[in-house]
């Protein structure tokens, strides 16, 4: 018959096991979120990006956002719509040109990141003409800045595409 003090030990050693095995595991889980933590880029603001706009024919004409982070900047655009309008009134914010999130992208010296924004939805005559679009980063909207557009546009129901790392998704194709 074993003694139940011959168990004991062989228990706490049992113990003492486990407890350096969960010990190892919490620490290997650690470092490697500190590791993912410390080399993920954090999330862009408008201003840590230069931005160029171009006129685009493909859809029956847009205009072609394309987003650059500054020189010694690394950050992701998340995969939404930029906040943007032609003006201050509501009817010329534009609206998303797509239901769903589209993937983060990062940029870092020469990568960038282009969104399309087609001025007008509606197929009339009617509308506002103007010269200037006043765009953010969607979250960041205190830091708008604003940009000539390369020709005045008629403005009626303006919708944006989420930011992409390619500009052939960036069409804002219209029903």
């Amino acid at each position: 018959m074993r003694s139940r003090f011959a168990a004991r030990p062989a228990r706490l050693a049992l113990a003492a096991v486990a407890a350096v095995a969960l010990t190892a595991t919490a620490t290997a889980t650690a470092t490697a979120t500190a590791d993912s933590r410390g080399s993920a880029a954090r999330a862009c603001g408008t201003k840590d990006l230069t931005f160029k706009l171009t006129t685009e024919t493909q859809a029956g004409g847009y205009f072609l956002v394309t987003a650059k982070a500054k020189s010694g900047v690394t950050c992701y655009l998340k995969g939404v719509f930029p906040s943007a309008s032609f003006g201050s009134a509501a009817d010329t914010e534009v609206a998303p040109a797509e239901h769903a999130v589209s993937e983060n992208v990062v940029l870092s010296g020469s990568t960038r990141a282009y969104a399309g924004i087609n001025p007008k939805t509606t197929n009339n005559d009617y509308g506002k003409e103007l010269d200037r679009l006043h765009l953010s980063i969607a979250g960041d909207e205190a830091n708008s800045i604003s940009l000539d557009l390369p020709e005045t546009a008629l403005v009626d129901r303006p919708v944006a595409t989420n930011w992409h790392a390619n500009p052939a998704d960036a069409v804002p194709f219209s029903d």
